[in-house]
């Protein structure tokens, strides 16, 4: 099992989309095990966008990014950084196939309606920049549900 940062951001927060977000990450198999409403504080954004300082579009992100609440999550399952990605869609929507989230929720490469880890190793880094170990939950499906999901 591998887990996965995923940020439902802040164009999506004001559209609603929230539980319709979580609806396709969980309808696709992956586990909720962290999640948080919350302002993003700049330093944080920062942290989180520091391998984009140089681009030109950075001082928007962090602007967007800290303009209002984003939710935050934490998401657990077999390749569930690979699996997100692929139900996230490409970064940019028009790009992004049908079905996928971005393709059917987002507008724009600045208003993509969600942020996803893009390796494992991201993954690793964006979950301890968000949460504390004691803010993600460990818990097991019942087996025959896991029987039905995996090989």
């Amino acid at each position: 099992m591998e887990r996965t940062f995923l940020m439902i951001k802040p164009d999506a927060v004001q559209r609603n989309l929230v539980g319709e977000i979580i609806s396709r990450i969980e309808r696709k198999g992956l586990k909720l095990v962290g999640g948080k409403l919350m302002t993003v504080p700049q330093s944080l954004a920062e942290e989180h966008y520091s391998e984009h300082t140089d681009k030109p579009f950075y001082g928007k992100l962090i602007s967007f990014i800290t303009s209002a609440p984003v939710f935050a999550m934490v998401v657990e399952g077999e390749d569930a950084v690979d699996v997100s990605r692929h139900i996230i869609g490409k970064t940019n929507p028009s790009e992004a196939t049908p079905g996928s989230i971005r393709g059917d929720l987002g507008l724009t490469v600045g208003r993509n309606v969600i942020h996803g880890s893009d390796s494992v190793e991201s993954a690793q880094r964006e979950i301890a920049l968000w949460f504390n170990e004691d803010e993600l939950s460990s818990y097991a499906y019942a087996s025959p549900r896991d029987a039905w999901l995996y090989e």
